[in-house]
């Protein structure tokens, strides 16, 4: 599962461009492989943050990529359950009832993983 960035009122739906020598863009992308960060989000903290020092995220460990590995094929299995339910909900061929429990239940596993992700390196 990708990292969750936080939602940008607006969506990030501008893009901006720059040139660079290719000595200079080899530079520029080594800081931001070094950085841990997208390309995007190293030159907005560079830019609009006002920083010029950016501090490197640590590599994460084998078991926490393989970790991210497994929630993200879960978080997909699990939207394709909420997205049944939810259909079926609509559709009237769900109860009430057990559409809450569903709810109820994805919620706690989306919970769950969160916490356990954090607990990992």
């Amino acid at each position: 599962m990708p990292k969750l960035k936080p939602k940008v009122e607006g969506g990030l739906s501008q893009p901006i461009s720059f040139r660079l020598p290719p000595a200079d863009r080899a530079a520029y992308l080594e800081k931001v492989a070094a950085s841990g960060l997208t390309q995007s989000e190293f030159f907005r903290q560079a830019v609009l943050a006002n920083r010029t020092q950016i501090v490197a995220r640590p590599k994460a460990s084998g078991d926490r990529k393989r970790l991210l590995y497994v929630f993200n094929k879960t978080s997909n299995n699990l939207n394709q359950i909420a997205h049944r339910a939810n259909s079926e909900h609509a559709r009237g061929k769900l109860s009430e009832a057990t559409y809450e429990q569903l709810v109820d239940q994805l919620q706690m596993i989306s919970r769950y993983l969160k916490a356990t992700l954090g607990r990992v390196d």
